[in-house]
């Protein structure tokens, strides 16, 4: 038996879906039900009638998964699958910065702990940051955290100023400027896309800024050959696999985040089999959370 067999025979006997992150190993993309950006995979957990949700992303998605869904069994193939940006910031450190503006609201990134999403008014993702803040009153002060460069993105985006938490991406704060001026030269006519967690002088050298689920609905509306893609090299394989006809090119070939990289077929096979590692998230910072990330939702 295959090791793909073995998982389809697991997943009936457990009766398991499987969702994939856009960073994930194109192995692991392969196997799963459903493959997407923060927001898809979000709306996705909402939506789930099997009893485990194996979930191929890093920590943090996986306690969204467990706080949207409290009755099912949440894994994550690799427990030590974390996330630099979302450790930046803590709740206590988000309470402290709440107590110097009582009046702000919070727009947390999905990217954080479960502790930062209970001390937020609203969750937001790359793909939506821009209409959820546009929900907020255009003289209403905002915290954003903890991504300062999807903060300042949106920020731009509405001609307005929030509060910025200094945490950022390693893998998207590696590119620059000069990674665009050579893929241009090396791809003439390629269009450049972004992803907001780049800095500024990368998002204003580009010609698109979006999600990872933005860009592959951008490329399919596309007519041009080829695409300069500058993000985690991960969701390449999902555009070239909906897109056999087009050329895709990294802005940088080492964009690679080690925590996605971490679940493997293995990793997933074995979860399945031992169900682990279970990712659970306590009272009352579940519902606290639960409050923020539907505020998201029911923003379309």
């Amino acid at each position: 038996m295959t090791l793909h067999e073995e998982i389809r025979k697991l997943q009936k006997e457990r009766n398991a879906v499987i969702l994939a992150h856009n960073y994930q190993l194109g192995e692991v993309q392969d196997i799963a039900d459903f493959t997407g950006d923060s927001l898809e995979l979000a709306r996705k957990a909402t939506d789930i009638q099997a009893d485990v949700i194996v979930f191929c992303g890093v920590h943090f998605m996986a306690e969204t998964a467990a706080i949207l869904n409290p009755g099912k069994t949440v894994l994550l193939p690799a427990a030590d699958a974390g996330c630099p940006m979302a450790d930046m910031l803590t709740g206590d450190q988000l309470r402290e910065l709440k107590a110097k503006h009582p009046g702000a609201k919070v727009l947390c990134y999905v990217n954080s702990t479960a502790d930062v999403k209970a001390e937020s008014d609203c969750c937001v993702t790359s793909a939506n940051a821009v209409a959820v803040a546009q929900s907020f009153a255009p003289d209403q002060e905002i915290i954003f955290v903890p991504d300062r460069h999807l903060g300042s993105f949106t920020a731009e985006k509405l001609g307005r100023t929030f509060i910025l938490w200094p945490g950022y991406c390693p893998t998207h704060a590696r590119l620059t400027e000069t990674h665009i001026l050579a893929a241009r030269a090396a791809h003439p006519g390629a269009p450049v896309l972004v992803h907001p967690e780049c800095p500024k002088p990368v998002r204003d050298a580009a010609d698109a800024v979006l999600s990872t689920g933005g860009m592959c609905r951008y490329v399919q509306g596309r007519s041009e050959p080829a695409f300069i893609i500058g993000t985690e090299v991960g969701i390449l394989h999902r555009l070239r696999r909906e897109n056999p006809d087009k050329a895709f090119y990294p802005l940088l070939e080492q964009a690679v985040c080690p925590n996605m990289k971490k679940i493997t077929v293995e990793k997933v096979l074995w979860s399945l089999r031992d169900l682990q590692t279970v990712i659970t998230v306590p009272e009352p910072v579940a519902s606290r959370a639960r409050r923020s990330i539907e505020a998201m939702l029911a923003i379309h």
